[in-house]
């Protein structure tokens, strides 16, 4: 799980930055990422979640993040699934925090 926290930690931002447009629930994303470093949530629940996020981050996967259209196809499958697994441990406070987040991006882009 250490590896994975780290792998998360520093390439996320980075990755979503890239996948923003490819990735039908960004929002969503976003709130599993800080259900994910979020002390109060179960170790199992963190895990599950950063095992996806690392697949998110990492470039070469299934299907490398470098191909146009498809490159994060796979990506979104995974996410996709594990988001509806464990929806239930994404709490308001993690969608407020997405929210939040993502309105500063925006700004910060304009």
């Amino acid at each position: 799980m250490d590896a994975n926290e780290k792998k998360v930690a520093s390439g996320f931002w980075k990755t979503l930055a890239k996948a923003a447009g490819k990735v039908p629930f960004v929002e969503e994303l976003v709130a599993a990422y800080y259900c994910a470093f979020d002390p109060k949530t179960p170790n199992k629940v963190r895990a599950i979640l950063l095992a996806a996020l690392a697949y998110f981050v990492l470039p070469l996967d299934a299907i490398p993040d470098f191909l146009a259209i498809f490159g994060f196809s796979d990506d979104v499958a995974v996410l996709g699934a594990v988001l509806a697994m464990l929806q239930g441990h994404i709490h308001q406070e993690h969608r407020d925090l997405a929210r939040e987040k993502l309105a500063q991006l925006r700004e910060f882009a304009e």
